[in-house]
């Protein structure tokens, strides 16, 4: 290969290289910080609903419009609801956070031996598919107990551990405004505001909706063929 056909050559490949970058830089990017975006979860604080190696999709317009790379809303258009999945930041510590709205501005929220009560009210509680808890480990499964929660017509799994410590009373706490109780399915083993507190409007950057791919961190990465895809309750 002589100079000029190795110059030709490095010139296409800076070319290619360069519309690449671009694609990433102006479209990917911007598109990942304010309309969609995925989010790989490393936790088991969602469990039975998420599951660590989980990668779940984040609909970032949900509820509004952001300028791409700030927390500035361009337009909103709606609010989270009682059993939404957001993504949110945590008040203590800005940790990204996957978890399930449980309590609205204005809504008293109270616990009683894990069962919440949401203006007094009760949540009911039936039984599960016995899918949602398929990929766990049966170490945890004999340890768990699981149930169907309903919180105002949305029904969805929860999970209970009653060998560990855990804060199963709590409250009654009421909602500021501008504000949301955020709690895991995984009732005795999630940092949620039970612990941190309420979690401000503004720190919420959209609703997860469904698995895209899930892997088995525990087992060489095997992919969970059956979650891929699978819808978020």
């Amino acid at each position: 290969m002589n100079i000029r056909k190795v110059g030709q050559f490095i010139r296409k490949v800076c070319k290619d290289w360069w519309k690449t970058a671009f694609f990433i830089i102006f479209v990917i990017i911007p598109v990942k910080s304010s309309l969609a975006d995925w989010n790989w979860v490393p936790t088991g604080s969602m469990i039975p609903t998420i599951i660590e190696g989980d990668l779940v999709y984040v609909n970032k317009v949900a509820y509004d419009l952001r300028i791409p790379f700030t927390m500035h809303r361009l337009a909103k258009w709606s609010n989270p609801a009682t059993g939404d999945i957001v993504i949110c930041f945590s008040p203590d510590d800005d940790t990204r956070l996957v978890k399930r709205v449980i309590g609205l501005p204005g809504d008293t929220i109270e616990m009683k031996r894990n069962v919440l009560l949401i203006n007094g009210q009760p949540a009911s509680y039936s039984g599960i598919d016995p899918s949602c808890s398929e990929y766990l480990p049966a170490k945890l499964k004999d340890a768990a107990v699981f149930a169907t929660e309903d919180l105002d017509g949305c029904e969805h799994a929860v999970m209970s551990i009653p060998s560990i410590p855990a804060a199963r009373e709590f409250g009654p706490v009421t909602v500021p405004a501008r504000s949301y109780f955020v709690m895991g399915d995984n009732r005795d083993n999630s940092k949620d505001s039970r612990y941190f507190g309420f979690v401000d409007r503004d720190a919420i950057v959209g609703r997860a909706t469904r698995i895209l791919v899930s892997l088995d961190i525990a087992d060489k990465y095997e992919p969970r063929l059956k979650r891929f895809l699978a819808p978020l309750d």
